[in-house]
């Protein structure tokens, strides 16, 4: 469970706020630079672990962030305050914190190379393929423990002959219950006998999505800007679900946003349940099981735009766009979307994420996951109230599978701009009535 940032956020906070303990006169200015310092090294990879540990590395990353969050600062304190003696006193302390921070840097870089190679902090590692760059990389695994991975094993298709081999300890198929049998935590990727679409669609499933993913670059002889094991280079690849830290801020500017949300609309929501009322009476909210995060069901609410015959229509009804018991008032709630907004509340709940793969009825999620090898991995993150594939247009009576691969896409790619940029054409899309 530990990770790099542990050690290294709270150091890195505590070197940019130690100016508070000389002096209080320019604490606002200290505050944000703190905060911006740390957001920008967030952004530029700062807190994430590396194998190869060494503070030279880092240095110019560091210091070249270092100056853009203290200049962006500086102009701040220099356009509130005419005072060339206040400017200069507070920059000065701005130097100090960024000199506590190197050497925080390298206060706990050497503690975490210290701890690797006494072994207090290790990950079980698996490589995926057999041929000689896995070989020499299981090598240097073992005989050097500074890297902080432990070498549990090669999987790959099957076996390779040849002096210096390694053995298996299982094949792809394998792969999920050895990342649990071993407690494996990462996988390096090297020179594995299978195509890159076979791979993929291994290192989707739900048991070895969660392990971090390294790779070696095809042409690893030429120049690398990653990261390297020995003469090795590896190259970090993305995270392939949403979990830890990235998990942790998603679910917050949910919660954030669906609370701010259903304050906000409260007089749209009463708007609407008066409409439909008038319309068709009592029965206002219509729920509905859906299939949500890791294939869990869960109720999912909405404002009711017809009534269904029996539960069994309710689950197997593909689309109700043309269906005539479908009112003045439902039809217009349903072509601006109205109708999603009670979903804010299962979003409160926990239920489903402002933005992800749209939900879907189990009988569709059965169905689907049958047709179309990539539908299932979907569920690796929770459902939302809008996607990349519908504001992409892909709604209603579209290719399943064009669906899956933009949600697969989404899931993959994943920032908090990216769902901003999904958000502003959602806004879009409802102003221009693209809905059902």
């Amino acid at each position: 469970w530990l990770r790099a940032w542990m050690l290294t956020a709270p150091v890195d906070v505590a070197a940019l706020l130690a100016p508070l303990l000389l002096t209080h006169h320019y604490w606002r200015g200290t505050l944000v630079m703190a905060g911006l310092t740390v957001a920008i090294f967030a952004a530029g990879g700062l807190y994430r672990a590396r194998r190869h540990v060494s503070i030279l590395d880092e240095l110019p990353s560091i210091s070249g962030r270092l100056l853009a969050a203290g200049a962006v600062v500086a102009i701040i304190a220099a356009l509130r305050h005419e005072s060339a003696q206040y400017v200069g006193g507070f920059v000065r302390g701005m130097a100090v914190s960024a000199g506590l921070v190197v050497i925080g840097r390298m206060i706990t870089r050497e503690l975490a190379t210290i701890a690797r190679k006494r072994r207090w902090v290790e990950h079980n590692t698996i490589i995926i393929g057999s041929g000689p760059t896995a070989v020499e990389l299981a090598r240097l695994l073992r005989r050097y423990p500074r890297y902080g991975l432990r070498f549990t094993g090669c999987v790959d298709t099957t076996a390779r002959r040849g002096p210096g081999s390694l053995p298996l300890i299982g094949t792809f198929d394998q792969l999920e219950q050895l990342v649990a049998t071993v407690e494996c935590d990462v996988l390096i990727i090297a020179d594995p006998d299978c195509s890159e679409a076979f791979l993929t669609q291994v290192l989707r499933r739900p048991g070895t999505a969660s392990c971090d993913l390294w790779a070696v670059p095809r042409l690893w002889g030429s120049r690398s800007q990653g990261d390297h094991i020995g003469a090795i280079p590896i190259v970090r690849v993305g995270g392939i679900t949403l979990s830890g830290l990235r998990w942790g801020l998603k679910r917050a500017s949910d919660i954030v946003f669906s609370a701010l949300a259903l304050l906000l609309l409260s007089p749209v929501l009463l708007l609407c349940a008066v409409a439909i009322f008038f319309e068709g009476g009592r029965g206002i909210f219509f729920y509905q099981e859906r299939v949500g995060r890791d294939g869990k069901p869960f109720r999912i609410v909405k404002f009711r735009s017809m009534r269904p015959v029996d539960e069994h229509e309710s689950q197997t009804n593909w689309s109700i766009a043309h269906d005539r018991r479908v009112g003045p008032i439902g039809r217009f709630m349903r072509r601006t979307s109205l109708d999603e907004l009670p979903q804010l509340w299962n979003i409160l709940r926990g239920d489903m994420s402002v933005v992800g793969p749209r939900p879907e009825r189990p009988y569709f999620v059965e169905k689907f996951s049958a047709e179309y090898p990539h539908y299932a991995m979907r569920h690796r993150v929770p459902v939302g109230l809008t996607g990349l594939a519908q504001v992409s247009g892909l709604r209603g009576d579209t290719p399943i599978s064009d669906r899956a691969r933009f949600d697969n896409y989404y899931i993959e790619n994943w920032s908090l701009w990216l769902d901003a940029k999904v958000l502003l054409r959602t806004v879009s899309e409802v102003f221009r009535g693209g809905g059902r």
